[in-house]
């Protein structure tokens, strides 16, 4: 019988005088020499990223980090409230809402367009296809659209432009989600916006981030804006107020006592 072989890691180790991430001496080589960025890339990916990888990434993390009272600041400002001896508990609460609603969005935009590119049947017709059929199915479309940007996200045209400028992007997966841009307005009849996690999607897929890690760097961006969030909220709160325009503004209609109707 054939002893089977045990998990390993490439990520990290240490001896008594060092640690290593992905072979590289953290202290020796990495601390003062290279960006959160560019280390978070490389442990990621599993290679050392180019200026390109490092200028885009870091452009995606920018555009990511706040968007104001979203429904991730107020689950974390809430939270805060709640448990003010736990911090890490808001930002996680706040972190929780990153899904395929909000700012998570990019992974199924991702998602789309790589099956449309890989159809056999040709990008446009596999583009229009998947397009009716969310709208069949009353499904969102995944990194189109925006409740506050109309009739354009800025957000967008601003990530495509850096990327493209970038060395070795070619604008394959930027131009793709052009095109599907194109047939989207196409089906509905009317404009509807490429929103910044429809951009997010393409400019990673452009420096080889698949779609299924991609939430996980809209995390670590938002978990930036959320900790400024926290610190606000310590010195200015808005939780108590926030609550209360929620009692006021939804109210009860069953048959409690002296209550509804």
């Amino acid at each position: 019988m054939t002893d089977k072989p045990g998990p390993t890691t490439r990520l990290a180790t240490h001896t008594n005088d060092e640690l290593y991430c992905r072979d590289a001496a953290l202290v020796g080589e990495l601390m003062g020499n290279v960006t959160f960025t560019e280390l978070m890339f490389m442990q990621v990916m599993g290679r050392t990223p180019t200026p390109g990888d490092v200028k885009i990434l870091d452009a995606v993390l920018v555009t990511l980090m706040e968007h104001g009272l979203t429904p991730s600041v107020i689950a974390a400002r809430l939270t805060y409230h709640s448990a003010p001896e736990a911090l890490q508990a808001a930002m996680a609460a706040g972190l929780l809402n990153v899904g395929s609603q909000f700012i998570g969005t990019m992974e199924n935009a991702a998602k789309l367009l790589v099956a449309c590119l890989e159809n056999e049947d040709g990008f446009d017709v596999a583009a229009r296809r998947a397009v009716q059929a969310l709208r069949e199915t009353r499904q969102p479309l995944p990194g189109f659209g925006h409740h506050l940007h109309k009739p354009d996200d800025p957000r967008t045209p601003k990530l495509f432009e850096i990327a493209l400028t970038q060395e070795g992007i070619d604008g394959r997966y930027i131009d793709a989600m052009k095109r599907l841009s194109a047939i989207v307005d196409e089906e509905l009849g009317r404009h509807l916006t490429i929103n910044a996690t429809g951009a997010v999607a393409a400019v990673l897929l452009e420096i080889g981030i698949e779609p299924k890690i991609m939430r996980g760097f809209a995390v670590v961006s938002r978990a930036g804006g959320l900790l400024a969030h926290i610190r606000e909220e310590q010195e200015n709160p808005t939780a108590r107020h926030i609550w209360d325009v929620v009692e006021e503004s939804i109210p009860y209609t069953g048959k409690a006592p002296g209550k509804g109707t």
